[in-house]
């Protein structure tokens, strides 16, 4: 029999998880770790696990062979040199969310290519200014979208803007999909791409290569009209830049779900920019059924892992995704 531990912090999903895991796989014997300790204890002859093993836990994991992270982009310190080291395979849960980020990412160019924070502005003020707009009007059919990181989100949103009339530039380090009519590219071509994209929309992760990847000299790079949306990562984007190069006209404005530092302080100048938009890191919250998407990889990479078969959503270690 298998043993699958499902490590701390517990809440009511993760217990509900583990006994529908038990329910549905009688391989396996699954464990709630409830603390640390714990943890410890079940590590040491478990096979499998859902969480993070903290690096001074992960020496007693001598058996561990499979482990799910919960999410897709976790904290940086989820991957250490230690776990990249250890024989045990990583997984995680993309794809669950596609959808539903990829329709943020709608809703943010049509939101910037109409005008509509300027409009807003005029509304809360109870002003009728049908000049309210500060920018000009961005069509959309004539507009080019360059998406930086064209995995499931991404493609979903070329996608959507390819619906909506775009020419779609994809930059990726690996083609995982394959996008119709998307114009693909490798990340060494990003700095001559930059020119050409009304909408840079970046999906990327935070890993050692992405972190600070969009700072002022990227900024230079894209027209002036431009505008920039960031549903990836906080920390890829350095926020300062950002700040400077909307203050200046380098770039027209912004969206961002994602920040440097979260949540972003009450006295940081974007909030006050004109032609910016900020969401709270909310583009795929309470989205009903992502849970469900997610505890289905769950349950079938454990019948994988019992049978022996090619797990779902393997992580590169080295690059943490």
């Amino acid at each position: 029999m298998l043993k699958f531990v499902m490590l701390p912090p517990q809440d009511e999903l993760r217990r509900n998880w583990a006994e529908r895991l038990q329910q549905e796989l009688s391989q396996y014997r699954v464990i709630c770790a409830e603390t640390d300790q714990e943890a410890q204890r079940e590590l040491v002859d478990a096979d499998a696990a859902f969480g993070w093993v903290p690096p001074d836990l992960l020496p007693c994991a001598a058996r561990l062979r499979w482990l799910q992270s919960p999410q897709i982009a976790p904290p940086a310190d989820f991957y250490y040199p230690e776990l990249v080291a250890h024989p045990v395979v990583v997984t995680n849960p993309r794809g669950t969310f596609n959808d539903h980020i990829a329709q943020h990412v709608l809703m943010c160019v049509l939101a910037l290519a109409r005008g509509l924070p300027d409009y807003y502005d005029a509304q809360r003020q109870r002003r009728w200014n049908v000049d309210a707009r500060t920018a000009p009007y961005v069509d959309l059919t004539s507009a080019t979208a360059l998406i930086v990181g064209v995995g499931g989100i991404g493609q979903e949103a070329a996608r959507l803007c390819i619906a909506c009339g775009m020419q779609v530039i994809g930059v990726d380090p690996r083609w995982e999909f394959d996008p119709p009519s998307v114009e693909k590219h490798s990340p060494t071509d990003l700095d001559t791409l930059l020119p050409r994209a009304d909408f840079v929309i970046v999906t990327v992760p935070h890993t050692p290569e992405t972190e600070g990847m969009w700072h002022a000299d990227r900024f230079r790079c894209m027209k002036s009209s431009a505008y920039f949306i960031n549903i990836g990562r906080g920390m890829t984007t350095r926020l300062s830049d950002l700040t400077a190069a909307i203050q200046d006209g380098t770039i027209a404005g912004c969206a961002l779900d994602v920040f440097e530092v979260e949540p972003l302080p009450a006295d940081h100048p974007l909030w006050a920019q004109p032609r910016v938009l900020l969401t709270p890191h909310i583009a795929a919250k309470d989205a009903e059924n992502i849970p469900d998407r997610q505890f289905a990889i769950l349950l079938d990479n454990a019948g994988r892992f019992a049978a022996h078969q090619p797990l779902r959503n393997v992580v590169d270690k080295t690059v943490w995704y």
